[in-house]
């Protein structure tokens, strides 16, 4: 429910409200390679499915790569524009992952289907050790509307003739928190608007500002990106509807 104080508003911020479907993450409280999931199942960190014919994601220096989160969509509540099957993975580098070092790669439905490697004794666990995911997370799926983020540069709303930041300065204490509950963009997602401690990178010019997010983990018990910070996929629209999923992008910012 709106707040009462937007109220007059709320005409026009039932534009900026989006489909995101809320990932919720149970730790198994293991280490990576004592996975016992399905290797086609949607995961934070564990064993990866991949196809035999493709070449397995090596990092700068040709250590192989090692997965932080697997999205099978046949699990997941479909979202517009998001393919409906086939598994989306994101690999990082267990050494140079604060560098951004990452790759992420599609497997079509199709591929799926083909035979998968079963070997991983090239990885071993302390390849890990750096990693920002610590334990294997179980992921559950939710749909849901967000009704902005504060953070995301494409939530541009003006409050009459002020910005969010200078619209919360009339508020009382009481409900600069209900204002903050209301738009809150945080939390593990596919889709939605995104949470940044720092700034909105799409923002600086150099990336679209108009790319979509793919996925978002945040820091929570045991995963934690530097100092509680939060990572992302981002990838433009046209690429994301025609699965050119080399096109997406990983990055993330801390306190």
């Amino acid at each position: 429910m709106i707040p009462e104080f937007l109220k007059d508003y709320e005409e026009e911020l039932e534009k900026y409200k989006r489909e995101v479907v809320k990932i919720a993450a149970k730790s198994l409280e293991v280490p990576a390679l004592k996975d016992s999931l399905n290797i086609k199942t949607s995961k934070f960190l564990g064993i990866p499915f991949y196809p035999k014919s493709k070449d397995y994601p090596k990092d700068k220096n040709g250590k192989p790569m090692l997965l932080a989160a697997q999205l099978n969509f046949e699990e997941i509540p479909k979202l517009s524009g998001f393919p409906a099957d086939g598994i989306l993975q994101l690999f990082l580098s267990g050494t140079d992952w604060y560098d951004e070092e990452s790759k992420i790669v599609y497997h079509s439905k199709s591929e799926t289907e083909e035979e998968f490697m079963d070997d991983f004794s090239f990885i071993s666990q302390e390849d890990y050790e750096e990693m920002p995911i610590q334990t294997i997370h179980k992921l559950k799926f939710k749909k849901s509307i967000e009704n902005g983020g504060l953070d995301d540069c494409q939530f541009d709303f003006q409050f009459g003739d002020l910005d969010w930041l200078d619209f919360i300065e009339k508020l009382s204490e009481e409900e600069e928190s209900e204002f903050d509950d209301y738009f809150d963009a945080g939390g593990h997602k596919l889709g939605g608007y995104a949470e940044f401690t720092q700034s909105d990178p799409r923002g600086y010019g150099h990336r679209n500002i108009n790319d979509v997010q793919l996925l978002q983990i945040d820091s929570e018990d045991d995963i934690i990106f530097g100092d509680v910070g939060v990572g992302h996929v981002f990838i433009d629209e046209k690429s994301l509807r025609n699965k050119e999923f080399s096109k997406a992008y990983f990055t993330w910012d801390c306190c």
